[in-house]
């Protein structure tokens, strides 16, 4: 009974079986407006769109390579399908289309193809089309992509790989989805949208505040007939707002005084606060506020600092996680294969690259082998005997 038993006994964990509460074989959703965001962040935000731009350019132009045995491969099938992995993007492109959704979205998602078994292209698929088909054990076994109301289902194969790849941002309050850096600027995008709409308006007032016409009539006439008022308000709206009439000098009838409205210092410091909520939407996605070229950051010594910083601290951990979830994710396709980020070729790290290799050269109790292994390189191998050796 006890060898019955153990034929089909599962390691598996205690806690995630009790994590999902919700219905097994039920759809998912991603909790919260995707359009919503990637509209009100991205398309109208242009600190939110070059934070986004920043990271996915730059995450996407960091090299990876493959490695076998602890040597790189100059040639592999894997490396040849992230070069080229699908007939209409490069690598770049994909890697750039699928940062920009994780960033966006908190989830990016990656196809693979097969073909006789094996994995022959890649393509990002739209975060907002996609949602999880629990299992039995409340966790994902499935996805579903709809697109004007078609839907197809990927499922993993006899051999357990599943041809969806989820990359997903930390989450404290899901178990399925990822969120996004643009979530938690939210509140941070929407002031400084509304910064811009009320500069924007302002412009179209002639660029000064407004202010208020006082009728002083009569006695008896101390008021504007309703006649009166529809047509005074008809007049400046027609003949006086707007940009095409800024400057126009205001004719006014008997009995009207204008009275212009200045702003007090204290109105003024929405200048600094828009300035602030940009601060805290870089902030969100980990980019430094020197290079986005806001007001009181920029100096050129800062800059080379942030830069490096932003390299360090925000787009190699983030190629890093990537490399590692696809050496997992295609283990079973390429065994012994692993994906790394090559960081000695970015060139935003030549600085610290100089100065890793002089530290290393300069230990004199290293053999040649073990310097070349402390800086990732392969072994030298054996010298060759020239015609001039003895």
């Amino acid at each position: 009974m006890k060898r019955f038993r153990s034929l089909f006994e599962k390691k598996q964990s205690k806690a995630r079986a009790l994590v999902a509460l919700t219905q097994p074989g039920q759809p998912v959703w991603t909790p919260r407006n995707y359009a919503a965001l990637a509209k009100a962040g991205y398309e109208k935000n242009v600190i939110a769109y070059r934070c986004v731009r920043l990271v996915a350019e730059a995450a996407a132009s960091a090299p990876l390579k493959v490695v076998e045995a602890g040597e790189a491969m100059a040639a592999h099938p894997l490396l040849s399908l992230l070069q080229r992995p699908n007939p209409e993007q490069s690598g770049t492109v994909l890697l750039e289309t699928l940062y920009g959704h994780l960033l966006t979205a908190g989830n990016a998602y990656l196809e693979a193809v097969l073909l006789d078994g094996e994995p022959k292209e890649l393509y990002a698929l739209r975060p907002d089309r996609m949602k999880a088909i629990l299992g039995a054990s409340g966790w994902a076994e499935a996805w579903e992509y709809s697109v004007d109301g078609r839907k197809t289902v990927f499922r993993a194969d006899a051999d357990g790989f599943s041809p969806i790849l989820q990359l997903k941002l930390f989450h404290p309050t899901n178990d399925h989805y990822g969120f996004s850096p643009l979530e938690a600027a939210s509140g941070a995008v929407d002031f400084h949208n509304a910064a811009l709409a009320w500069n924007k308006a302002l412009l179209d007032n002639a660029a000064r505040p407004s202010g208020a016409l006082v009728y002083k009539g009569p006695p008896g006439a101390e008021s504007l007939t309703a006649e009166q008022f529809d047509r005074l308000k008809g007049e400046l709206l027609g003949a006086y707002s707007g940009i095409a009439n800024a400057g126009r000098p205001l004719v006014l009838d008997g009995g009207l005084d204008w009275r212009s409205m200045s702003l007090s210092p204290a109105d003024m410091d929405f200048v600094e606060a828009k300035n602030g909520a940009a601060r805290e939407i870089a902030l969100a996605f980990g980019v430094p506020p020197q290079l986005l070229g806001i007001p009181g950051d920029n100096t050129y010594a800062n800059y080379k600092e942030a830069n490096l910083a932003f390299w360090k601290q925000t787009v190699l951990p983030l190629v890093k996680k990537t490399a590692a979830a696809l050496s997992a994710w295609f283990a079973p396709q390429f065994p012994g294969a692993a994906v790394d980020c090559d960081a000695g070729g970015i060139e935003a790290l030549a600085a610290d690259r100089d100065a890793d290799w002089a530290r290393v050269a300069a230990a004199a109790f290293l053999s040649d082998d073990e310097k070349r292994r402390l800086l990732g390189l392969p072994a030298s191998g054996p010298r060759e005997t020239g015609a001039g050796d003895d």
